[in-house]
C-alpha cells in the first residue's frame, strides 16, 4: 500500500538531461498504479551536451532496476566502463598519487559513461507524454504547482520535478555559494578510446577515472569504449582560456593523444539551491545543486534527490505533507553541502604546481569554507559534521563505533583522501 500514490496523479518532470531522464524513467517505475499522467517537458532548441561521466556505485543497480536489463547488457548500451575510484595524480603536499577507492576495493565500482546514451536508454523505459515547449515559471499554487509555457496554457500538477540546469545567476537568499571551491569552468574535448570492446561481452577491465593536477587547476580523464573524455576544470578569473587551451595541448601531447575535437567551455557555478523540495516542486540534477565534477557527485545526488522525494510522496499519506517537506530539504541541503565541504577539502594541501591557481586554491578560497558553510549562513549543520570528520582523520586510532559516520561521503573516503593529500596529524 502506498497511500500517497492517489494524490499525484498529474507528475511533471522538466528537463532531458541526467537528472531529468532518471527522474522521469523514476517515476515510471516506482508509482504504482496506471492512473496518473506523466508529462516529460523539454525545450528540443536546448542542446544535450554528450559528455563522459563518471558515477558512484549505486547507480549500477539503479539502472538495473530502471531499464529491466542485466547489468552487461547496460553497461554496453552505455558504451560505458566499470569505474573503481579515482585515480590522483600530482594533488597534496607529498607529491605522490594515489587512488581514492570505492569500498570493498576492487570489488565495487559504478560507470564511465556516455551521458547521451543513458538518456536514450532511459526514455526507453519511461511511459511519459512528451512536450516540446519552452517553460517560463514554476509555481507552487494550492494543491500542487502551476507550470507556465512560452506560447502555450499553463499546467497544474500534483508535484513538479524541475531538472532544468543551472540558474543564471547566484542570489544569497535562494542560493548558498560554495566560494571555497576554486574552480567554475571546464573545457571540454574528445579524443580516442583509450579502452576497446573485445568480443561480445562489456570490458571487465578495472578502470579508475584520472584526476590529474595541472598549473591551472586539474584534468580529468574519463575512458568509455566510444571515446575517452578529458576536461581542464580551471578558474577563469586566475587563469585566461588561452592559457588553459596552451596546457591543455602540451597534456595531450604528453598522454600520447594524437588528435581531439573540441567540445565545450562550460562555465559553471557552485551552489547549493535553499530550496531544493517545498512539497510540490522539487529541484533536481544541476538546478539543486553543483559543484565540480573532482568526486562524480552529479548523478549520485540526483539519485538521491529523486529517490526522496518519490518514496516519500508515495508512501507518507498526504496529511504529513506539510510537515515532510521541510524535513526532507534540510536534509537534502545538508547532504549536498557536505559533498561540497569534501570536494573543496581536496585543494587543502595544494598540488605540486606551485603557480597562482594552486595558491589561490589553498590560502584563498579553501579558508573561506568556514564562513561559507557556517551554520548561520545555511541553517543546516553540514560544517560541525565535516568537522568531526576531519577531527577523526587526527585521531591515532578511529574507535569501531566510529567506522560508520558518514558527512556526504563514509568515513573511508575521509580517510584515504586525507592520506593520499598528506592531511593526517593537522586539523584543515
Amino acid at each position: 500500500m502506498q497511500p500517497g500514490s492517489k494524490f499525484l496523479r498529474r507528475i511533471a518532470v522538466i528537463g532531458r538531461g541526467t537528472a531529468g531522464s532518471l527522474a522521469a524513467a523514476s517515476v515510471t517505475r516506482l508509482h504504482p498504479g496506471s492512473e496518473f499522467e506523466l508529462h516529460h517537458i523539454y525545450d528540443s532548441r536546448i542542446p544535450v551536451i554528450g559528455v563522459g561521466e563518471g558515477s558512484w556505485p549505486s547507480l549500477v543497480e539503479e539502472l538495473r532496476q530502471l531499464t529491466n536489463l542485466s547489468h552487461q547488457v547496460v553497461q554496453q548500451r552505455l558504451r560505458g566502463t566499470r569505474k573503481y575510484g579515482v585515480a590522483f595524480e600530482g594533488w597534496g603536499r607529498r607529491d605522490r598519487d594515489f587512488t581514492h577507492y570505492f569500498t570493498p576495493q576492487q570489488v565495487s565500482y559504478g560507470y564511465h559513461l556516455s551521458a547521451d546514451l543513458m538518456a536514450e536508454l532511459l526514455h526507453e523505459s519511461t511511459c511519459a507524454r512528451h512536450i516540446d515547449a519552452k517553460v517560463r515559471k514554476i509555481k507552487r499554487v494550492d494543491g500542487g504547482a502551476q507550470v507556465e509555457f512560452e506560447d502555450r496554457s499553463p499546467e497544474l500538477y500534483d508535484l513538479v520535478f524541475d531538472a532544468r540546469g543551472f540558474p543564471k545567476e547566484l542570489h544569497s537568499g535562494q542560493h548558498i555559494d560554495i566560494s571555497f571551491i576554486p574552480t567554475n569552468t571546464a573545457v571540454i574535448r574528445r579524443c580516442p578510446a583509450i579502452i576497446k570492446e573485445v568480443g561480445d561481452g562489456p570490458v571487465l577491465e578495472h578502470t579508475y577515472t584520472r584526476a590529474v593536477a595541472r598549473p591551472h587547476g586539474w584534468i580529468f580523464v574519463i575512458p568509455l569504449t566510444i571515446h575517452t573524455s578529458y576536461g581542464y576544470i580551471f578558474n577563469r578569473n586566475v587563469s585566461s582560456l588561452d592559457e588553459v587551451e596552451a596546457d591543455f595541448d602540451t597534456f595531450l601531447e604528453t598522454d600520447g593523444v594524437p588528435e581531439f575535437e573540441q567540445r565545450a567551455v562550460i562555465p559553471f557555478p557552485n551552489f547549493v539551491h535553499r530550496q531544493l523540495y517545498d512539497g510540490a516542486v522539487a529541484r533536481i540534477g544541476n538546478a539543486a545543486a553543483f559543484m565540480e565534477p573532482l568526486e562524480a557527485t552529479a548523478i549520485v545526488s540526483a539519485q538521491l534527490q529523486i529517490g526522496m522525494v518519490l518514496n516519500m510522496r508515495l508512501n507518507r499519506s498526504i496529511e504529513h505533507l506539510e510537515r515532510d517537506a521541510p524535513v526532507v530539504n534540510r536534509f537534502l541541503v545538508r547532504n549536498m553541502l557536505s559533498y561540497g565541504l569534501f570536494v573543496g577539502w581536496h585543494y587543502c594541501c595544494g598540488s605540486r604546481h606551485d603557480t597562482e591557481f594552486w595558491r589561490y586554491a589553498r590560502d584563498c578560497a579553501w579558508p573561506e569554507h568556514r564562513k561559507a558553510a557556517d551554520r548561520g549562513m545555511t541553517d543546516c549543520n553540514a560544517l560541525q559534521r565535516f568537522d568531526e570528520m576531519i577531527k577523526l582523520m587526527n585521531q591515532p586510532v578511529i574507535d569501531k563505533a566510529d567506522w560508520n559516520r558518514m558527512c556526504g561521503v563514509p568515513l573511508t573516503s575521509y580517510a584515504q583522501v586525507s592520506q593520499g593529500l598528506g592531511c593526517e596529524g593537522r586539523r584543515e
